[in-house]
């Protein structure tokens, strides 16, 4: 198989067609990367964008409708919005320390970490290297736990911020699963999946699903054909030990300065180059900041639901009050540890940036891998790509700044309803094109990134 997709890429599914240059900026991704790709938009309340391309695995089978991509810290964004709907309840408080739920977690001076700390990478939890003795830990929620619990903050919690690549999730899936008293792979299901009826979202996938994912395929390309080759054949330890004369070299910005040892406390427990983020056992296993298993379309269902105050189709997932607590932007601190460069973080979101430019209001998560999703209010937008081939930066990838530079650009001159027939697919299996023509309603709403 060739290192990109041969020939004009093969898409189906449906898009309003205000919204041509989402389709456009996915085939040009499907032609500059040998797997494969699922966009999703939704544009006041409606889905306008629904496609899927591409080669699910290294053999070129082809990407169907129901396949489910492995979308790393995108998963963030959902264990985020679960957190968040049980604050709505008033089962938690974002500044009630985590002691109040997790009695153990007050050991080694963590008594007075609070949920803000933590949902805002500020509790100084994110070294994972010096907690656990190899990367296959992470398979492990109760060794995981523990391990936290014993662990001393690395700086004083609200010093510094310092992105919690591998223990967010740890962290808010344990008080989650603490004040609920329910496994974080059920409330998933419960409170996300069937009220918002999506097909496709897991953090801790049954086994019956996993014929559905797409298997990942790492090129080296890009920033990845600087690095130096891994004797042991492993591209995340690659990636991770030779990031400081990479990103030193590439990232020439003024004041950038890259924090190599908090980037690998972080993002690089040892063993990590052998870790199998697509294996079964990984897929089954909860690791809510990173093993999320989703399609595009239950990624931009659940954030449309945010992006319209809280609610879709009758379905309410949080008020808008507490909305408005979660997605306000959190005090700077004077250190940034990990990611050297200000994310504009919320609680458990960053803010987002595309090739049009940086929409004020939106929030979202995006991937290691190049997935990402988001939601606009000011626009009531939701964006949504999962991929399963190539790989940008530990930062993010430009394929979701270029999905949602064009998702933007529909939004802007979103006319009158219609809808475009992408591609006409008929298959045995019966995927193909995905659903039945039905009416995209509304007036345009103009308005540039700002």
């Amino acid at each position: 198989m060739s290192g990109v997709n041969e020939g004009e890429p093969r898409v189906d599914g449906y898009l309003h067609p205000d919204f041509e240059a989402v389709s456009k900026a996915l085939r040009d991704q499907l032609r500059s990367f040998p797997g494969g790709a699922a966009v999703c938009v939704y544009h006041r309340g409606e889905c306008v964008v629904d496609l899927w391309g591409g080669r699910r695995n290294a053999s070129g089978s082809p990407w169907q409708r129901d396949t489910m991509s492995p979308s790393f810290s995108t998963t963030k964004g959902v264990a985020s919005t679960l957190f968040h709907m049980m604050v709505d309840r008033g089962l938690v408080d974002y500044d009630e320390r985590v002691a109040q739920h997790w009695p153990e977690f007050a050991q080694a001076g963590k008594e007075r970490i609070t949920m803000r700390h933590v949902l805002s990478h500020q509790s100084g939890l994110y070294h994972i290297r010096q907690m656990v003795d190899h990367a296959d830990r992470m398979l492990d929620w109760d060794y995981m736990v523990r391990a936290i619990e014993r662990t001393a903050p690395i700086h004083e919690p609200g010093a510094h911020t310092g992105y919690h690549g591998l223990t967010y999730g740890y962290l808010v899936g344990e008080i989650l699963q603490r004040i609920t008293g329910k496994p974080f792979p059920q409330l998933v299901q419960e409170e996300i999946v069937e009220p918002l009826g999506l097909d496709g979202m897991y953090i801790g996938a049954p086994k019956a699903a996993l014929n559905r994912a797409a298997n990942l395929i790492w090129p080296r390309r890009g920033i990845l054909a600087l690095l130096p080759a891994d004797p042991n054949g492993g591209l995340w330890g690659t990636v991770f030990t030779s990031a400081a004369s990479v990103f030193q070299r590439v990232l020439r910005i003024p004041g950038f300065v890259l924090d190599v040892e908090s980037l690998l406390d972080a993002l690089a427990p040892r063993g990590i180059s052998s870790f199998d983020f697509a294996a079964e056992k990984t897929l089954r296993a909860s690791i809510p900041a990173a093993n999320g298993l989703f399609t595009a379309r239950s990624l931009a269902r659940m954030y449309a639901a945010l992006s319209a105050g809280g609610e879709i189709d009758g379905i309410r997932l949080l008020s808008r009050s507490t909305l408005t607590r979660a997605t306000e932007r959190q005090k700077k601190t004077p250190g940034r540890l990990v990611i050297p460069f200000d994310m504009r973080w919320r609680l458990g979101y960053h803010g987002v940036a595309t090739t049009r430019g940086v929409p004020r209001d939106a929030f979202g998560h995006f991937g290691f891998g190049g997935s990402g999703a988001w939601a606009d209010p000011r626009r009531d937008l939701a964006v949504a790509l999962i991929v399963n081939s190539g790989m940008g930066t530990p930062f993010g990838d430009m394929r979701i700044l270029r999905i949602g530079g064009a998702a933007l650009a529909g939004a802007s001159r979103r006319g009158k309803p219609r809808l475009k027939i992408v591609r006409e697919a008929s298959h045995a299996n019966g995927n193909g094109l995905h659903a039945k023509a039905r009416s995209l309603r509304g007036e345009a709403r103009a308005g540039s990134a700002r």
